[in-house]
């Protein structure tokens, strides 16, 4: 099998490092070779996260290079095109349409980018936008809008939903569980 790529995108505090974890843990349990990378830039203040997730019968480097990725994920949409070029022609753009203001835009430097979802889809990729945040506050907590996000993306995968949730029970405090779940499953049913 040929290496795949996935980069995890979002903003510090969304819950991109479990997800990228979680994501890993299901890849190495159907035998794949897989490198995660993380890169947590200024997480603890609010800024860019990104994650690298390749699997393959043999990986050899956890980077993922411009026009490489097979899906991007992000967890917000100026993270989404932010990191849009680094998907292959064809690549999937998985992202939540939640705008979370940069510091720039919070000091009134700047102002948020528009028409960011229609530049996107002009793109020669697969735009998949969905308000994961609804989602999540419906499954208990905004704070799930990382599990609504692997649901949706266990979409393009041929392994078993139970597959997903046993990594959720592996991969989350037992009190957050059965929220978790929800959210997963809202994610991959909407």
């Amino acid at each position: 099998m040929e290496t795949k790529n996935i980069m995890i995108v979002g903003v510090g505090g969304q819950g991109t490092l479990l997800a990228s974890k979680l994501l890993g843990r299901i890849l190495l349990e159907q035998g794949y070779d897989v490198k995660v990378s993380e890169v947590h830039g200024m997480s603890q203040r609010g800024g860019s996260v990104v994650t690298y997730v390749r699997w393959g019968d043999k990986v050899y480097s956890p980077i993922v290079d411009k026009g490489e990725a097979d899906i991007v994920l992000s967890f917000e949409l100026l993270e989404a095109a932010r990191w849009a070029e680094y998907l292959k022609e064809g690549g999937v753009l998985l992202t939540n349409t939640q705008k979370i203001n940069p510091m720039p835009v919070i000091t009134g430097a700047a102002g948020y980018p528009a028409g960011l979802e229609e530049k996107l889809k002009a793109l020669p990729i697969k735009l998949d936008a969905m308000d994961a945040l609804s989602l999540a506050e419906k499954a208990g907590s905004p704070k799930t809008v990382n599990l609504v996000l692997l649901g949706r993306l266990s979409r393009y995968f041929d392994f078993p939903r139970e597959t997903w949730l046993d990594a959720v029970e592996k991969s989350v405090p037992e009190k957050f569980i059965e929220m978790n779940k929800r959210a997963f499953l809202l994610g991959a049913e909407t």
